[in-house]
């Protein structure tokens, strides 16, 4: 178990970057209260918007 959480520890810190960056990113870009929480919850799941855009401009 100790070398499984160690082995995952990079890609965590990563994707922990990547979602307080998205965070910012959404957050600053709202324009109320109510656009920030959406921003906050965008952040969680910025990976999925990430590959669709690819997908999309891979495909086209």
């Amino acid at each position: 178990m100790k070398s499984e959480i160690q082995n995952n520890a990079p890609q965590s810190a990563i994707y922990g970057l990547g979602v307080i960056g998205a965070a910012v990113y959404f957050i600053s870009s709202s324009t109320g209260f109510l656009m920030g929480v959406v921003g906050l919850l965008k952040a969680l799941v910025w990976p999925a918007f990430l590959v669709y855009e690819l997908l999309k401009l891979v495909y086209s």
